[in-house]
């Protein structure tokens, strides 16, 4: 289903373009088969990977590994996007096999089965969103007509995790049928990508001296690490103690809730 897409405020240098630039390269009644360069540079990987906030709610982009599935809502965007650009930079194609997804790693390639009709297809990851409650995946235009969900806007489908870095894993169990009606290519990968690694701050000080005190008091808080970063504030330095060694946003979250750390909060390296 068409509907507009957002602006991701990540804490990056990295500027991505939102999706209300004008197209410029789509014409009605033409379907050249535009896909488009895969962006795959380290530094989008890292960009994109960091937590973000739409609408208020935080996203933890983290941890995925191969095989790993999701159930839930797709839905899809097609004419009104082509030409615009993608949260990693690159140019959107509606004719792409290419999806939008909130925390996978950018060019994740996913297969997408319809529930309602067992038809799938093969995307790689290159945007972010949907932000609508209950949808976990937005599909380009060529890839919802694969699974025959134009018409109705949208799908109860299972996502399941087939490769990274724009190529399906040679791990993975698809018949030559399958293989040969998707235009990602078949490789060794890795089984499972992390591109953040999450700390939880558990103090800040003005005072260098007074943060390193508190950080060797919590050297090895429970098999974490305690860590200094530096910041700026209101013109001046504050020395925030982090632990790290964190694999997951809940990991994080389950150890602030068990150990009850007051004012603690979540962050990425």
């Amino acid at each position: 289903m068409n509907k507009p897409h957002y602006f991701l405020f990540v804490f990056i240098s990295v500027i991505f373009i939102s999706c209300s630039y004008k197209s410029t390269s789509y014409t009605p009644g033409i379907t050249p088969p535009n896909y488009g360069s895969m962006n795959n540079s380290h530094q989008v990987h890292k960009a994109t990977m960091r937590p973000y906030q739409i609408n208020g709610k935080w996203y933890y982009p983290t941890t995925v590994a191969l095989g790993e599935s999701y159930d839930g809502i797709a839905s899809w965007y097609g004419p009104n996007f082509h030409g615009k650009k993608t949260s990693n930079g690159e140019t959107y194609s509606m004719y792409a096999h290419t999806a939008a997804h909130k925390t996978l790693p950018m060019n994740t390639i996913v297969r997408v089965t319809n529930k309602e009709n067992g038809k799938s297809t093969i995307v790689r990851i290159n945007d972010r969103g949907p932000f609508v409650a209950g949808r976990i995946i937005d599909l380009s235009n060529s890839a919802a007509k694969d699974i025959d969900m134009v018409k109705k806007g949208t799908a109860r489908v299972k996502v399941e995790v087939i490769g990274f870095n724009g190529a399906i894993s040679n791990s993975i169990p698809l018949t030559k049928n399958v293989l040969a009606q998707s235009e990602y290519k078949v490789a060794q990968t890795q089984t499972s990508m992390q591109l953040s690694k999450f700390l939880v701050q558990i103090g800040a000080f003005r005072n260098k001296e007074g943060a390193i005190r508190f950080q060797r008091t919590h050297a090895s808080s429970h098999g974490y690490k305690a860590i200094i970063k530096e910041y700026m504030l209101d013109g001046t330095p504050i020395y925030r103690v982090m632990l790290s060694g964190f694999q997951s946003e809940n990991e994080a979250r389950d150890f602030i809730a068990s150990q009850k750390i007051s004012g603690a909060f979540i962050t990425t390296e």
